[in-house]
């Protein structure tokens, strides 16, 4: 859970920093760069030999989903909703992460989804209000990115389980190789080439989210994703919605309701506590 944690942190700036410095750009080439530095970044790391057929596709195939299309979603979905809008609808991930695990897994773990409801519980308390007119895109939008990360990180869990023989440092590579060509795809068959010029501050955050939160980030969340079980997992992904929150009010002045963020917090904390304690009744029945 170390990874996450830290993971956690380190995400806590990407909504705000795309939200308020990055939108003039083409949202295409966006999604395009940060994906291309994430593998120019695991290229040097990748071994190209030894490495199954069917692991390699599979990799590709997880990144292409858990970042490549879920980017997608998640800029476009900037147009619709403010920063606080985007955190708010990620409430839902929870649940995505242990049904698209235990379909995976071929199981059902109730107690997976009562600790995950309680974490969706903290999250909406967090915010509930200041919604606008065009929620209702910015949130399909949402759930369509929310359900993207979810399969994605989903499937590595489940991948990698079998293939611990595997140095993942070695192997991750093959994930941003798909999550890149299927931005590349999109991006020279949709981007707008007359928004691609970014200033020299849009280039270092670029490269911040590119090699930092993407590069970095990713590789430490899929490795923490299979260390962990999968309820573990969905709660941790709510986490992000205070941490990102408050970023906000620290950096860039954002005022919310610390007393509605200081209870939905403590009630995710709280939900941790309790799927500790159903984890427990599990392995002693």
């Amino acid at each position: 859970m170390f990874y996450l944690i830290i993971v956690t942190i380190l995400w806590a700036f990407s909504f705000s920093l795309i939200g308020v410095y990055l939108m003039d750009l083409d949202k295409y080439f966006l999604v395009f760069i940060r994906a291309a530095l994430a593998a120019l970044l695991f290229l040097p790391f990748t071994k190209f030999r030894g490495v199954p057929l069917i692991l390699q596709l599979q990799l590709m195939l997880i990144g292409a989903v858990q970042i490549g299309i879920m980017y997608l979603f998640l800029y476009h979905s900037y147009q619709f909703l403010s920063v606080p809008e985007i955190l708010l609808f990620t409430i839902f991930t929870p649940f995505y992460v242990t049904l698209a695990y235990d379909i995976l897994a071929r199981s059902f773990h109730f107690l997976y989804l009562i600790s995950a409801g309680v974490a969706v519980l903290g999250a909406f308390i967090i915010r509930y209000d200041n919604v606008n007119n065009d929620f209702l895109a910015g949130f399909l939008l949402i759930q369509a990115a929310n359900i993207c990360f979810a399969a994605g990180q989903s499937a590595y869990k489940y991948v990698l389980k079998n293939r611990q023989n595997f140095d993942q440092k070695e192997i991750f590579g093959y994930f941003y190789f798909g999550a890149a060509l299927v931005t590349s795809i999109a991006f020279f068959a949709l981007g707008d080439f007359e928004k691609i010029t970014p200033s020299p501050l849009q280039w270092v955050i670029l490269f911040w989210l590119g090699l930092a939160a993407s590069g970095v980030g990713y590789f430490l969340w899929n490795k923490g994703a299979v260390m962990v079980d999968a309820g573990v997992l969905g709660i941790m992904n709510n986490a992000l919605i205070p941490a990102g929150l408050i970023v906000n009010i620290a950096i860039w002045g954002k005022v919310e309701n610390y007393t509605t963020l200081t209870i939905g917090t403590s009630v995710i904390l709280f939900s941790l506590y309790l799927h500790a304690k159903f984890m427990k009744m599990r392995a002693a029945s």
